[in-house]
């Protein structure tokens, strides 16, 4: 159990610091968006690994060779947006809204590893019933705690929290393109 919850943390890292960046900026709706989020990335962190454990070794091969591209790219999208709505948007249109598109984005982007993870459970046939549930609490959980820790940033902060939000998750884009590349 120690074993899947250390799994279940260190999956959960990339779901928890874009909580972080992104809740720096959301001023109405603090609840609700943060709610929304730790759902999404719980919810998407627990059926990866479901998806890699039933695909088996066959889909790994098709996606391994850019799921790292995949996950920078959705990461690298939406800090760019972030960066270049703050440098761009009147002080009235600064507030960020955490729509359902950017919500399912970052949900795919910091759950493509959970995916990987599921295929080593299938090949080490381990029951995927409760990684799953475990991991899905423990991210829904730290990213709660991030969305609410980056709140109290924000608001700390205030004028450049969009754009260290977004460079926040270009490098974590970064982070995930090379450690992939370095293995």
């Amino acid at each position: 159990m120690a074993t899947i919850l250390l799994v279940a943390i260190s999956l959960a890292m990339d779901a928890f610091a874009v909580s972080i960046a992104h809740s720096m900026t959301i001023k109405n709706r603090r609840v609700a968006s943060g709610l929304m989020m730790a759902v999404s990335f719980g919810a998407f962190q627990a059926f990866m690994p479901v998806l890699g454990w039933l695909a088996g070794l066959s889909f790994i091969e098709l996606i391994s060779g850019f799921d790292h591209w995949l996950a920078f790219g959705l990461l690298a999208f939406i800090g760019g947006r972030m960066i270049y709505a703050a440098r761009t948007a009147s002080k009235e249109e600064k507030e960020t809204k955490l729509t359902i598109s950017v919500l399912l984005i970052l949900s795919i982007a910091t759950s493509i590893d959970a995916l990987a993870v599921g295929l080593s459970f299938s090949l080490l046939r381990i029951s995927i019933t409760t990684p799953v549930i475990v991991i899905g609490v423990v991210t829904f959980l730290l990213s709660l705690a991030g969305f609410s820790f980056g709140n109290k940033l924000g608001q700390f902060f205030e004028s450049k929290v969009r754009v260290v939000g977004g460079i926040v998750l270009i490098a974590i884009g970064i982070k995930i393109l090379l450690e992939h590349l370095l293995m």
